[in-house]
């Protein structure tokens, strides 16, 4: 069978299996839910053995040590990840939930109900577990997905696609509901893409690279983020002692991530007072400063940024700081070369936080706390599959009600249109 047919007979068995979740109630999906995380343990074994034939192929390939990081399953991730399936059944079940009903003047009552999106494409590298992860989000909100790991991870991916699927099955539950496309050839995900007849939404998890890629070519609506571009603004009436503490937990407690800070903006008026004992912190933790003029002259040593510095994702430990001479400047930084995912101010003053939140123009803005929490989970959420920029149909986090829309409900009693 050619790769296209079989991810083609992947895209109407998902849709068919989206149709046949609708009926489903929350007591049979948490069941599956709860029989997945425990198959994951009791499988453990298994599952280790062929993350070890991707490791060796990773290694064989020089992948880096952070990439064979991510792509490590062991005895302490598995747990996690059945942890992380029972989380999930226990949140709430947003689908079928109904709200704002209403009585027209003719007597026709009409609210919105919410449902489900229908077959979810996921599109991802590197990390195993987010396959259980995306599983786990898509079926308690009632959706069925095609999930595409990278090449590296596909022996890891298939097993526990197997695992899953299996637990669907001795709970009722339509086994096509999560299926992992079993090939590493590049061409599936340009299929995957084009199944405009079969798949609802795409989402891709990764770098920006990957995601450039696949919103270029799907023929599917895709809800992602290229990058994470986050700021935090040190404001004039900032504490400054607050503003250390959030400013290296947002740059250097991870680092790599989306959410850490690649840029600090300081306000002119406290420069002099925070940057030297600022800098020092994060020097000492190992943070290289790349500097605007100003900084330079409060910091010599900081090396001097260049412009491509201020729209960078380092996903390292590199920061670029600037001094601002007003809120406005720090405003029109922030609009220039942000990435609309997540800033912070710290400010004790009451309008001026109240204006950083409106005016900024990102999925997560924050007042006096770290940027590390753009994040499902702290914000809430339970747990996310991903961090929508593109606003449309959700911005920010996306956890079970953000993998759900609505659609009107009417109930009339004989009412006609005249």
């Amino acid at each position: 069978m050619s790769i296209e047919r079989m991810i083609e007979d992947m895209g109407m068995a998902a849709k068919d299996a989206s149709r046949q979740l609708r009926r489903m109630e929350r007591d049979n999906k948490d069941a599956a839910l709860e029989l997945m995380a425990d198959r994951l343990v009791q499988r453990e074994k298994e599952i280790i053995e062929e993350n070890s034939k991707d490791l060796s192929s990773a290694k064989e390939k020089g992948l880096t040590s952070a990439m064979i990081d991510r792509l490590t399953l062991d005895d302490k991730t598995i747990r996690s990840m059945a942890e992380g399936l029972k989380e999930v059944a226990a949140l709430p079940d947003p689908v079928g939930e109904v709200a704002g009903m209403r009585k027209r003047p003719n007597g026709l009552v009409v609210g919105r109900v919410r449902i489900p999106l229908g077959v979810i494409g996921f599109i991802y590298e590197s990390r195993p577990n987010v396959t259980v992860d995306a599983a786990g989000l898509c079926l308690k909100s009632g959706n069925s997905v095609i999930l595409k790991g990278g090449s590296e991870a596909i022996n890891s991916n298939l097993i526990l696609a197997e695992i899953l699927r299996e637990a669907l099955e001795e709970t009722g539950l339509p086994q096509k509901a999560i299926q992992v496309i079993p090939t590493t050839d590049r061409e599936a995900v340009g299929i995957l893409l084009s199944l405009e007849d079969h798949v609802d939404i795409i989402i891709p998890r990764g770098g920006e690279g990957l995601i450039r890629f696949v919103t270029e070519n799907s023929r599917i609506p895709v809800l992602k983020h290229y990058k994470g571009v986050c700021h935090v603004y040190v404001d004039e009436f900032a504490d400054l002692k607050m503003a250390s503490e959030i400013c290296f937990n947002a740059k250097v407690q991870r680092p790599g991530v989306c959410n850490a800070m690649e840029t600090m903006l300081v306000h002119d008026k406290i420069a002099r007072d925070f940057l030297p004992s600022m800098v020092k912190r994060f020097q000492d933790a190992g943070v290289t400063i790349r500097g605007c003029p100003g900084t330079l002259a409060i910091i010599p040593e900081a090396e001097a940024a260049e412009e491509s510095d201020w729209p960078a994702e380092f996903l390292d430990l590199i920061l670029a700081v600037k001094i601002v001479s007003d809120m406005n400047e720090a405003l029109d930084h922030i609009e220039k070369y942000g990435s609309n995912h997540t800033e912070a101010i710290v400010t004790k003053d009451y309008d001026r936080s109240r204006r950083f939140l409106a005016e900024v123009d990102s999925s997560v803005v924050l007042v006096n706390a770290s940027t590390r929490f753009n994040d499902g989970n702290q914000l809430g959420l339970g747990a996310e599959i991903g961090i929508n920029t593109s606003k449309l149909h959700a911005f920010g986090p996306m956890g079970l009600e953000e993998l759900t829309t609505t659609k009107f409900i009417v109930y009339g009693d004989g009412q006609v249109r005249s």
